[in-house]
């Protein structure tokens, strides 16, 4: 443990003490010897201005003034070598995880834990480019719109913008209070009140053009109702659930599915012959059909019916174009 960390974990010891700590305790704690202790104690007392109290002798104890200690609290910034390198790695990973979006705006945030750490007495330098994280389905993203649509989000200003449905290729007007920022299989949705339609809806943040902060306050919808329509249901449609689809997974895909989170009410068992039963509430078929067609003939849809009907058209579609010659 490094002057840094014991500097911290001192403090922290000595805030949440009751009674003075006995010099001994410091010591295995610290795990240091004594003459490192009283010049840590003296650092924080003298330097750092902390209202430590101290007995000497052979029953030396250490403790935080009773009020004083209450209220006192290390200046700047002071976190574990472990806490600053988790944080490195996930600044790390919002770099790599997207085109520049927030690594921009974290850059000063970056470089200063970088400094913390390069300033250790160990002069141990993390290996970042260890890291690594390959997007999948990615889809281009202005940054402008993104830092508007995210301001509106946390400033709780109405919005409104044009934007560009894939599903029909049309353009529409839209005024909205955005109600948060989803982050889902590496792409951006907003979730909003619609104020023309008088519903809550969902965008993608990439088709969203021309978006601009209004000075009207954005109306909140409670986090209750929130979930209940855009977070029932299986993906990022939304809906209440109109059905539960059952999906049963071959022996070889149950490796895989039983550990994976579909939803956050699935339901899952092992069968007694090895396949595994995933069952998950959904609004819309497309993207489940979509995720279960990934295991091709590892994985069958037994209800309800009319799903399970729906996947069998895809499956013909899909064969019919392979029965044509190229």
């Amino acid at each position: 443990m490094d002057r840094y960390e014991r500097i911290s974990t001192l403090h922290r010891l000595l805030k949440s003490a009751h009674y003075p700590i006995p010099l001994s305790t410091l010591l295995d704690e610290l795990e240091c010897s004594r003459a490192t202790l009283y010049r840590d104690v003296a650092f924080l007392r003298d330097a750092l201005g902390a209202p430590v109290e101290s007995a000497g002798g052979d029953q030396a104890a250490f403790r935080y003034e009773v009020g004083e200690g209450e209220r006192f609290e290390l200046p700047g910034l002071w976190l574990t070598s472990d806490e600053l390198a988790a944080l490195l790695a996930l600044n790390e990973l919002i770099g790599r995880s997207g085109a520049g979006v927030l690594a921009g705006a974290l850059a000063p945030f970056r470089a200063r834990i970088e400094g913390l750490l390069s300033d250790r007495d160990s002069g141990e330098v993390l290996p970042i480019e260890r890291i690594r994280v390959i997007p999948w389905g990615e889809r281009k993203l202005n940054q402008q719109v993104f830092r508007i649509v995210a301001g509106s989000v946390l400033k709780r200003h109405q919005l409104r913008f044009r934007y560009r449905a894939r599903t029909t290729n049309t353009d529409s007007r839209r005024t909205v209070s955005p109600q948060r920022l989803t982050h889902y299989r590496d792409n951006w949705y907003l979730d909003v009140w619609d104020h023309d339609r008088e519903a809550l809806r969902s965008f993608a943040v990439d088709r969203i053009v021309e978006p601009q902060a209004l000075d009207a306050a954005a109306i909140d919808v409670a986090e209750n109702d929130l979930n209940e329509l855009l977070a029932s249901s299986y993906g990022i449609f939304a809906g209440k659930p109109k059905a539960w689809a059952t999906i049963r997974f071959s022996q070889h895909a149950a490796r895989w599915v039983a550990d994976e989170h579909w939803h956050s009410q699935q339901r899952g068992e092992w069968l007694p012959d090895g396949r595994y039963e995933l069952q998950v509430p959904y609004s819309n078929s497309r993207e489940l059909l979509m995720d279960v067609l990934k295991y091709g003939p590892d994985a069958e849809i037994v209800s309800p019916l009319p799903l399970r009907e729906e996947m069998k058209i895809l499956l013909q579609l899909a064969m019919s174009g392979y029965q044509q010659n190229v």
